[in-house]
């Protein structure tokens, strides 16, 4: 989409200075409603994941598959979505993204399968990995400049709400109604997103030669690259990495995918997606910090509802209201983003919730087997405060950093590097907690042997304490004792990967200077 026709479509003169009208903030609700869909629906499945394996017959491993599928086929497609609206007009894509998105969510809701359920989520997250970047494109080519920090954080705050409310939605769902509505909850909305997609958006004329013509080697490139790449990263601990040959395989697939795109950029006359736009200073500053927010967003959204599952026996439902309270900074932050990123200088914005980031994770680093909820609210709130500041302000760096015909390739990747950001983050966590897990537990094994005079005498209190069980009180003691053990080897796991994503964090802040300030002067309407 040209920005000539984005400004005759959705933007109008008041006074000299552009305002966009009435259908173009249409466009941009339908934009944010469906990247808030299609992020919700990244998460909501999470807390069900354990009653949908039994109600479609799939053990564990398989199981992990109904949440791989999803984001799998949302990562590929998401890079993809700028060629998708160059082809077929960002009406038309739009208008097809979401009746699919509805038509798989109704068969997930009703899938009695493992396989059923799986096409059902690759589908699913072919259509919402369309819903996320196209909102920001609608943001970037349907709002004037004076209005676009607006539209920004719009779309900044349902890419961060989405993932929060997640769980909590889906674990109350299935607590209280049926897992089955975590899916039939996507069709009203979507409904209402088609009627402001035909009310905001002009229809455009599609090219469908174009499908001809394309970039068929990027296409492949990209599917096979990221595909490939997004699986190893989920199922490579659980597969024992390299020692797997399906891993290898498909680890040499991503490498030969990557490759193939590499190539496009140079023989194809209009490559898929334009990756020169990574070679610009800050937007490849950008791509880079978001691949760590986006470890940090997914990475503690996994680690905190796993804590206190495992460690302080909490339900779904109750890890949802802790999540939830890394939403309501940003929801307190909203109104005066805007105004911020218009009069602050987007680094120091950026270094500030980076500090953000880091200080949640290091708050964390001094969990212990009593740790609760309550001990999570400073780090949550420090979270909510670092995605309100970081994420709203890369997001207008992105935007801000390319030219208006690159905004799809460019929203594209940023979104893309968010989830493979996410899935990296993933990896890490199951790679350093089998790893450190086993590592504490020799440690504390060693330190607490049968002829420490502390081992004895915990050993005697313990089968003191289980002599009226009627059963071997020294063999339910020994019982116990690994027990213990193997919960606060558990518990230092954890604060060993907060201090990692801390860590990581901290790397990536001196990534901000590379940013380039926003223009600075335009009036912004707080609507």
């Amino acid at each position: 989409m040209s920005a000539t026709g984005a400004s005759a479509g959705g933007r109008a003169q008041s006074g000299g200075a552009q305002k966009a009208d009435t259908g173009a903030w249409l466009a941009v609700a339908a934009g944010t409603i469906g990247s808030f869909m299609a992020t919700l629906d990244i998460s909501i499945v999470n807390a069900a994941l354990p009653t949908i394996q039994g109600e479609v017959g799939a053990s564990g491993t398989e199981g992990t598959w109904i949440s791989t599928a999803y984001l799998v086929s949302e990562i590929v497609m998401i890079p993809l979505t700028g060629w998708f609206v160059r082809t077929l007009g960002l009406r038309n894509f739009l208008l097809i993204c979401a009746v699919m998105f509805t038509a798989f969510s109704v068969m997930c809701g009703l899938a009695t399968s493992l396989p059923m359920m799986i096409i059902g989520r690759v589908g699913q997250g072919f259509a919402g990995g369309a819903l996320i970047p196209t909102a920001l494109t609608i943001v970037a080519t349907r709002l004037p400049p004076s209005q676009q920090t607006l539209g920004t954080a719009l779309f900044g705050m349902t890419v961060i709400m989405g993932p929060v409310i997640g769980p909590l939605l889906g674990g109350w769902l299935t607590e209280n109604v049926s897992w089955h509505y975590a899916f039939f909850i996507n069709v009203p909305v979507c409904l209402g997103l088609l009627a402001l997609l035909l009310l905001g958006l002009e229809h455009e004329q599609a090219n469908w030669a174009g499908l001809l013509e394309a970039d068929w080697l990027g296409i492949f490139g990209l599917t096979a690259g990221l595909g490939a790449l997004t699986v190893v990263l989920e199922d490579g601990q659980r597969e024992r990495w390299f020692e797997s040959t399906f891993i290898v395989w498909l680890s040499a697939l991503a490498a030969v995918g990557l490759a193939a795109l590499l190539l496009s950029q140079f023989i194809s006359r209009e490559p898929v997606i334009q990756l020169k736009v990574l070679l610009n200073r800050s937007f490849g500053a950008v791509f880079l910090m978001i691949l760590a927010v986006g470890m940090i967003l997914f990475g503690v959204m996994y680690m905190i509802p796993q804590f206190l599952a495992m460690v302080s026996g909490y339900n779904t439902e109750q890890s949802g209201y802790v999540l939830l309270l890394a939403g309501l900074p940003t929801v307190l932050l909203m109104p005066f983003m805007p105004r911020l990123l218009q009069t602050v200088d987007v680094r120091v914005l950026v270094i500030s919730g980076l500090l953000c980031f880091g200080a949640a994770c290091f708050i964390n680093i001094d969990l212990t087997a009593e740790s609760v909820g309550t001990d999570f609210v400073a780090g949550q709130l420090l979270q909510g405060c670092g995605l309100a500041l970081a994420m709203l302000s890369l997001n207008q760096a992105a935007i801000s950093a390319v030219p208006t015909e690159l905004a799809g390739d460019a929203s594209g990747l940023f979104n893309a590097a968010r989830n493979l950001g996410g899935s990296i983050g993933l990896a890490l966590i199951s790679t350093f907690q089998d790893r450190r897990l086993t590592y504490h537990t020799q440690v504390l094994g060693s330190a607490t042997t049968a002829n420490s005079p502390l081992g004895q005498d915990y050993m005697q209190q313990l089968s003191g304490a289980l002599q009226g069980s009627g059963a071997d009180a020294p063999m339910q003691a020994i019982g116990a004792f690994a027990q213990t053990v193997q919960l606060q080897a558990l518990v230092m796991t954890y604060n060993d990967l907060f201090w990692i994503f801390g860590v990581i964090v901290a790397c990536s802040i001196p990534l901000a200077f590379l940013l380039k300030p926003l223009p600075k002067g335009a009036h912004l309407a707080m609507h």
